[in-house]
């Protein structure tokens, strides 16, 4: 299994509710594809670097999931057919990839020298 990180962009017009909602759909669709759910974070509504479908904010999240390859061209697809999200971007974490993602979240204590 490998360990990978998706982080997504959906559509500002959406209600929280619906936010809440589309992240659960992606959640499941790995869940259905035998894909273990190991960190999901919601980024909230933030500024654009630049307009995407005339639009300058977006909500950001991120799925980190471990899984065989197959299943992250079946989310892909997925997000090209959703109409909710703007951009996303998935990429598989290596063993630094894994361990940044660890402090990141507060797991490991980073070390001082």
């Amino acid at each position: 299994m490998n360990h990978y990180e998706t982080v997504f962009i959906l559509t500002p017009v959406l209600s929280d509710s619906q936010v809440e909602e589309a992240v659960k759909h992606f959640e499941s669709l790995l869940k259905e594809n035998k894909a273990t759910i190991v960190n999901q974070e919601n980024w909230g509504l933030k500024k654009l670097a630049y307009s995407i479908q005339l639009k300058r904010n977006g909500f950001y999240s991120l799925i980190e999931f471990e899984a065989p390859g197959e299943v992250v061209n079946t989310l892909e697809v997925t997000f090209k057919r959703d109409e909710r999200v703007l951009r996303f971007l998935t990429v598989k974490l290596d063993k630094h990839g894994i361990e940044w993602a660890r402090k990141r979240q507060g797991k490991i204590k980073s070390e001082k020298k």
